[in-house]
């Protein structure tokens, strides 16, 4: 009896020592775009992508090597390909956030969980249930009532490369999904490859684009810009894939999926209590269509 008994009471504890690291991967993202926000400005975006990517990469291709070693080329121009598609999300939803305000970034980024189902249905010729066309709309329309927080007035130029950045997103899931070089592949060599990818396109855009050099930037953070540039790398980048590949080989790639589906509760909540976002009446109901939405269609796509 004890070899039954003593497992079971050891579940709650061993789920909520995989939860909760998994659910701080969720409030750092949640918090990156405020963070993001702070440090970057439209001249530097560039420079500051190459930073962030710049300082996570080490940490990640020294834990990797001897897996990176074992990639096949074949891998290599996979994993190089989905870095080209991240290097463009990282690119809108930076820009994105500069031109918008934290919170309406975090919640139209929370659309890639409806737009992924409905991609894939497109892709495999299936047709989306009626419910989970339902949670669509109400997502939708949501993030129209969200970016209208004076009155019907145009969705502004961040919200536009928000929306794109979720569209970006579920893309990238897509191709992870679907090119065969990869399956089987370790993660971790995968993911230096694609952030090395990200460090390589940020660089040739700065170097091209006129705007100021990486270093330039880096010298003129201050204090609190440094905090959050290292928030964003350490954090935000090289401790959430860690937790991420931790957490799925302990629990289920859905329950790490609901918790880091907390997001936009997060970024919602840094806009505001940090960030000092007001949100009005319509912009809140918009908020929580698009997180009532998002649940629904988790679950009916599930």
């Amino acid at each position: 009896m004890s070899s039954i008994a003593v497992p079971g009471a050891l579940v709650p504890r061993r789920a909520w020592h995989t939860d909760l690291p998994v659910l701080l991967v969720a409030v750092c993202w949640g918090a990156s775009y405020l963070a993001a926000k702070d440090v970057t400005t439209a001249r530097t975006v560039l420079a500051v992508l190459v930073l962030r990517f710049a300082l996570a990469l080490p940490a990640l291709a020294t834990a990797g090597r001897r897996a990176l070693r074992a990639l096949t080329a074949a891998q290599w121009r996979g994993a190089a390909l989905l870095g080209l598609i991240l290097s463009g999300i990282f690119l809108l939803e930076t820009y994105g956030v500069v031109h918008t305000s934290a919170t309406n970034a975090g919640l139209i980024i929370s659309l890639t969980m409806v737009f992924t189902p409905l991609a894939e249905a497109a892709v495999t010729r299936t047709r989306p249930t009626v419910p989970f066309l339902g949670a669509a709309a109400l997502s939708v329309f949501g993030v129209v009532l969200l970016t209208q927080g004076g009155g019907i007035t145009r969705p502004s130029a961040g919200d536009l490369l928000m929306l794109l950045a979720a569209l970006a997103r579920t893309v990238h899931v897509l191709a992870m999904a679907r090119v065969r070089a990869l399956r089987g592949a370790d993660a971790l060599p995968l993911t230096t490859v694609q952030l090395g990818t990200c460090v390589a396109v940020f660089a040739l855009l700065a170097a091209a684009g006129g705007g100021p050099a990486p270093w330039t930037v880096a010298a003129d953070l201050g204090a609190r810009e440094w905090g959050g540039l290292l928030f964003l790398s350490a954090l935000c980048t090289v401790f959430a894939f860690f937790v991420q590949m931790w957490a799925v080989r302990r629990t289920s790639p859905s329950r790490v999926g609901l918790l880091l589906g907390t997001e936009p509760l997060w970024a919602a909540a840094a806009g505001v209590v940090l960030g000092g976002d007001r949100l009005g009446t319509v912009s809140v109901a918009g908020g929580v269509m698009v997180l009532a939405g998002t649940v629904w269609g988790r679950r009916v796509a599930g």
